[in-house]
C-alpha cells in the first residue's frame, strides 16, 4: 500500500462510520463498527470491514443490511468528500474480536487446567474481564526496579576562562591538541 491509499482508507473508514451512525435508519443495522477499509490502488473498489456485536444470525443480517445501504453511503460520500473517484463499497464481517476472545478463552482454560472438549459456545463471545488470581507456587511479582536517570551534565558558561588567546570567545581547545 502507498501512503496515499492509506490516507484514503482511513478517511473512508471515518466518513463511512459517521454516515452509518448518523444517516442509515435501517433497524437491522445493530451495533456495527467500521473497523477497516481497504481500497484497491485504482480506487475503484473498497472492502469495508465491519465488526458487529450480537448472535451469528444477527451479524449476518446486519452485514446484509449494510451491504444494501452502501449505494446510499457512497452517494453521501460523494457529497462530502473531495476525491476524484468514490469506490464501490463491499461489506465484509470482521471477526478478529471473536478470534481474539477465543484465544483468551483457550488461554484461560489452559491456565485453569481445564480440558478442552471441542465444543465451542455459540453466541456472544465478548470477553469478561476477571481479576488475576495468584496460586501457590506462582512466582511473586516483583515491583519494577526504580530506575534513576543520570544527572544531566552541567553546561559550561561561555566566557573567557578556558580559551586560548586569539581563538573564538567561548571555544575551548581540545585535549591533546595544540593550536
Amino acid at each position: 500500500m502507498t501512503a496515499r491509499t492509506d490516507r484514503v482508507d482511513e478517511l473512508l473508514r471515518q466518513e463511512i462510520g459517521a454516515i452509518v451512525a448518523r444517516d442509515v435508519a435501517d433497524p437491522r443495522v445493530g451495533f456495527a463498527t467500521i473497523t477497516k477499509v481497504e481500497t484497491t490502488p485504482d480506487l475503484r473498489h473498497a472492502k469495508v470491514w465491519v465488526s458487529v456485536i450480537g448472535q451469528p444470525d444477527e451479524r449476518r443480517v446486519t452485514v446484509a443490511a449494510l451491504q444494501r445501504a452502501m449505494p446510499f453511503v457512497r452517494h453521501e460520500l460523494g457529497k462530502g468528500l473531495r476525491i476524484k473517484r468514490i469506490p464501490d463499497l463491499h461489506v465484509y464481517l470482521d471477526e478478529t474480536a471473536e478470534r481474539g476472545t477465543r484465544v483468551l478463552q483457550l488461554l484461560n482454560e489452559l491456565g485453569e487446567g481445564a480440558a478442552h472438549d471441542g465444543d465451542l459456545p455459540l453466541g456472544e463471545t465478548l470477553p469478561t474481564p476477571v481479576a488475576r488470581v495468584h496460586h501457590e507456587g506462582d512466582e511473586p511479582e516483583e515491583p519494577p526496579s526504580a530506575v534513576i536517570p543520570p544527572k544531566p551534565r552541567a553546561r559550561r558558561r561561555s566566557g573567557s576562562h578556558g580559551t586560548v588567546p586569539g581563538s573564538k570567545a567561548g571555544s575551548r581547545p581540545r585535549p591533546g591538541r595544540r593550536r
